[in-house]
């Protein structure tokens, strides 16, 4: 039989404190509250889904309040009745989201849009369509600022092995340009590009 929680009050909510070790406050059905050593108080939602135990996050409180969090729990654990998965939909979400984001695509187009002024018609086209044909069909999709340098390593290898080496060189030249344009627009910390120098 399982174990009956006696439901949280905004008041214990609000006033709990932190200990040494990170510790959970748990309001029933799956819901908790994870108060953290630093003070943080974090919702989390712990459902089985497939005979699988698995975790949602709720985000924090006080942005989050009590009766919010059990507002997405309750969402949740209409889903898993449903034979729906909450993490897989949020997860879903999340991808959708960063596709219309800041994908490698969208800085780059930015990027070519920028710069386009002080182009001539034919770079603009010749870089556009390197990018289109080699580039965006691999990474052009993916959050920018998640891409990592063995990603980048692999697409140029790709290109060089079609043995056009100039094109590799300046698919790599383009893509730094993109990258720190994303550095300097606050979208990504560092260009991974820069490591590979000497690689190709």
């Amino acid at each position: 039989m399982a174990r009956q929680v006696k439901g949280l009050t905004d008041t214990a909510v609000k006033t709990a404190k932190p200990a040494e070790k990170q510790r959970a406050m748990f309001d029933g059905g799956g819901l908790y509250l994870l108060i953290m050593p630093n003070g943080s108080k974090l919702w989390r939602y712990k459902y089985r889904f497939e005979g699988k135990e698995k975790l949602l996050a709720f985000g924090t409180y006080p942005e989050i309040t009590l009766a919010k969090a059990r507002e997405r729990r309750d969402a949740a654990r209409r889903m898993v009745a449903e034979g729906i998965d909450p993490g897989a939909v949020r997860k879903a979400q999340k991808e959708a989201k960063a596709a219309t984001a800041d994908t490698f695509e969208v800085i780059a187009r930015e990027w070519i849009a920028k710069n386009s002024p002080a182009w001539s018609a034919s770079h603009i086209k010749t870089v556009t369509s390197r990018l289109e044909r080699d580039v965006y069909p691999v990474i052009g999709k993916r959050p920018l600022a998640e891409l990592k340098p063995l990603e980048i390593l692999s697409l140029l290898q790709r290109v060089e092995a079609r043995g056009v080496l100039e094109t590799a060189s300046r698919i790599k030249s383009y893509s730094s340009q993109i990258f720190r344009y994303a550095v300097a627009t606050g979208r990504a910390e560092t260009d991974p590009t820069a490591p590979l120098k000497g690689a190709l």
